[in-house]
C-alpha cells in the first residue's frame, strides 16, 4: 500500500519488441541459428530455399500466422530456451 490507501500494482512494462524491427529480429535469428534451424521450425520457402533476409521480410510482413512463429522463436531465444 502506499500513502494514499491504494494498492501497489507492479507491471513488467518493458515489451521484448520494443526497438526490434522485424529485421533485426530476422538477422539475430539467422545469425545465431542460421536457415536450415529457422526452417526446420517454421516450414516456408523464403528459408528453405534461396533464402534472404530480404525475401524473407517480404514474406513475414504479409504473411502474419508465419511472423508469428517466427517472433516466437525469438521470444524463446531472449529466454534462452531455443536450442539447436
Amino acid at each position: 500500500m502506499v500513502p494514499n490507501g491504494k494498492p501497489v500494482t507492479l507491471k513488467n512494462t518493458k515489451d521484448p519488441f520494443e526497438g526490434v524491427t522485424l529485421e533485426k529480429l530476422l538477422t539475430v535469428l539467422v545469425e545465431t541459428y542460421g536457415w536450415d534451424f529457422l526452417a526446420g521450425k517454421v516450414s516456408i520457402n523464403c528459408f528453405k530455399s534461396d533464402p534472404s533476409i530480404k525475401s524473407s521480410l517480404k514474406f513475414l510482413r504479409r504473411t502474419p500466422w508465419a511472423r508469428d512463429k517466427v517472433e516466437g522463436l525469438y521470444l524463446l531465444h531472449l529466454d534462452g530456451k531455443l536450442q539447436r
